[in-house]
């Protein structure tokens, strides 16, 4: 009889198509970008930030889907003004820090570990890093050099030689006093409570602290000036500004209160390894170990998938027929997005650069200045393939924007224009760069994506075949490189023209606007040194204003039409002036196996997080 239950049960399985659940206490998460540093205070990428989300804890946490709504964390209370909690007409927010909180080293969680990292991330911001959100509603300014130039009453570059030493005993005073007088006061430790004062009101600062992409985790302070990372005085903190990802010990490794511990971070394998916190103060996680890897090729990622060696499988959009007929496989499929898809150009490309052939308008590559030209950039506005991408490639999972503004965000205006696909048009605009040499000699250039994310891949090509249709004088390759590669190459301004995405950081349209217009923007400080002058330029159609001046105008209007106003004005100008072009906004897709439970779709968060997941047949 035992026999005969056994053979029963095997042809149920082989009829029934089930298939047993591999490896009950291990997530393998397939995805398709290595983590770029885990430094909370340098990480800006998605793939960063999903190690981050699970390694650390931050003070507050968003509540499960909502993206406005808040719940407590290391912090006792989500401050407000009924709780008493946030004060002095919104720009004093009191923290409480939770009693009983282990480091994964051990360490107690104190409340000058919170002012720690909050001081330690102003200090050491790095370039084109994520903490110009905190400096800019603490301190009112997007950049910390600003506000030391402001203090001492002297430029950078007279503070400062060429290794951040100061050049005169007197600036070095002024230096350590900057500390005292100007970042010491801002966060405070009071008994067992934090209060973070800002320069002004800014709504969206819980958003801020509640993102799991990094900048609002929490840091050990004994550990880390162990470990070499500012050692909390006052003397010498410039020693600390600014450093690369590589300089900083936390570039490879990390110590939170999260739920998970990095174990390892295998670079040549691309794979992160993550091991359950047992003394997590929520309670341990229910799955005991987590390994993250970066597979590009989909081939093998949907084979990881089918077979149930993946339990998670990042999935470009025009793979979705394919999964959604895979037994044993969930598939969510148009969840919300917030965020934006671009072709991103560099106005000021490094001459080193691998991509731009000869470097010269000779026919055999492109100048360093080329997009500088805004009927090359025009050009390539009306050469793209917009609904044919959309429909032919995403599923119709993706709909038109006409600038980097998602839908449903303030000063979002569907009435604005979108660009169209019109070679004709954008034959007219090439035509008139250079005074007509581009079309007499042609250019030869690289557009680049990160190898493995097949959509941009197909975006840049669609770009590239519609250019030699045009003209075949214009010759484009297009170029896959691995994530970590990409993003060094963009910051070291190699890239002539990239497609790239923007995740919110928090829902407002300051964090759109700001980041992809502003020149001190995440992505405006990428266009390149001839932006500057565009962005700062005084203009009429502005009252006199520059471009940056009317972001930051609409940064600080408490008038919600007003501040609509503004940012409409904004994108009239960027859209008219091809900045950059937006693609889509998109819509995703999950894709996971059917044992996994647990996911909650937080368009906000920068991944996973795992300590929410059982596996379970």
């Amino acid at each position: 009889m035992k026999r005969l239950f056994v053979l029963l049960v095997a042809m149920l399985v082989v009829v029934s198509g089930w298939s047993q659940m591999k490896n009950p206490d291990i997530i393998f998460d397939a995805t398709i970008g290595e983590a770029d540093t885990l430094d909370p205070h340098h990480a800006y990428d998605a793939a960063s930030g999903e190690v981050i989300f699970n390694v650390y804890d931050n003070l507050i946490a968003y509540d499960g889907e909502s993206l406005s709504k808040f719940v407590p964390m290391l912090s006792t209370i989500v401050p407000s003004v009924e709780n008493g909690y946030l004060r002095d007409g919104g720009t004093t927010y009191v923290f409480p820090i939770r009693e009983g909180v282990k480091f994964h080293n051990g360490n107690d969680l104190t409340a000058e570990d919170v002012e720690y990292t909050f001081e330690r991330g102003i200090l050491y911001a790095p370039a084109g890093g994520p903490m110009w959100m905190f400096l800019d509603p603490m301190f009112g300014v997007s950049d910390i050099k600003i506000l030391v130039e402001d203090y001492v009453g002297a430029s950078w570059g007279t503070i400062f030689d060429d290794d951040m030493n100061p050049t005169t005993p007197e600036y070095e005073d002024s230096l350590v006093n900057f500390y005292y007088d100007v970042i010491d006061p801002a966060v405070e430790v009071q008994g067992n409570e934090v209060h973070v004062h800002l320069a002004r009101p800014f709504a969206p600062f819980l958003n801020v602290l509640a993102s799991g992409s990094g900048w609002g985790a929490i840091l050990d302070k004994e550990y880390s000036v162990e470990i070499g990372i500012w050692d909390g005085n006052a003397e010498g903190w410039w020693k600390y500004h600014g450093w690369t990802k590589e300089q900083s010990p936390y570039a490879d490794h990390a110590m939170g209160t999260g739920p998970y511990e990095l174990v390892e971070w295998d670079h040549a394998q691309q794979r992160v390894t993550l091991e359950r916190f047992d003394d997590y103060w929520r309670g341990p996680a229910p799955i005991r170990r987590v390994i993250i890897q970066a597979v590009d090729e989909w081939s093998t990622r949907r084979a990881m998938l089918e077979t149930g060696d993946a339990d998670i499988v990042d999935t470009p959009v025009e793979y979705l027929d394919i999964v959604k007929s895979m037994k044993d496989v969930t598939v969510f499929e148009g969840t919300p997005e917030v965020q934006t898809q671009s072709l991103q150009f560099n106005w000021t490309i490094n001459p080193e650069s691998p991509y731009i052939g000869s470097g010269q308008l000779d026919g055999e590559g492109i100048p360093t200045d080329f997009f500088k030209d805004e009927n090359v950039r025009l050009g390539f506005a009306y050469s793209f393939d917009y609904e044919g991408m959309i429909e032919g490639v995403l599923n119709g999972l993706g709909t038109r924007i006409p600038t980097a503004l998602p839908i449903g965000f303030l000063g979002f205006d569907e009435t604005l224009p979108l660009y169209e696909f019109d070679l004709q048009k954008a034959e007219d605009y090439f035509k008139r760069a250079y005074n007509g040499r581009l079309w007499q000699t042609g250019f030869k250039m690289s557009i680049l994506y990160n190898t493995g994310n097949d959509t941009r891949r197909i975006a840049a090509e669609n770009i590239r075949d519609n250019l030699e249709k045009i003209n075949p004088r214009f010759q484009v390759e297009v170029r896959g490189i691995p994530w970590a590669t990409y993003l060094d190459q963009r910051e070291n301004l190699m890239m002539p023209a990239f497609v790239i995405s923007w995740i919110a950081d928090y829902p407002d349209p300051h964090n759109f606007i700001f980041t992809y217009y502003h020149s001190e923007g995440r992505y405006g400080l990428y266009y390149g040194e001839n932006y500057v002058p565009f962005a700062t330029l005084a203009r009429p159609e502005f009252g006199g204003q520059s471009l940056n001046e009317m972001i930051e105008k609409a940064a600080v209007e408490t008038d919600l039409q007003k501040r609509e106003e503004i940012y409409i004005e904004v994108q009239k100008f960027v859209s008219k002036h091809a900045v950059c072009v937006p693609l889509y906004q998109p819509e995703g897709i999950r894709v996971q196996r059917s044992w996994l439970k647990g996911w909650i779709d937080n368009p906000i968060w920068p991944g996973d997080y795992y300590y929410l997941y059982t596996k379970e047949d």
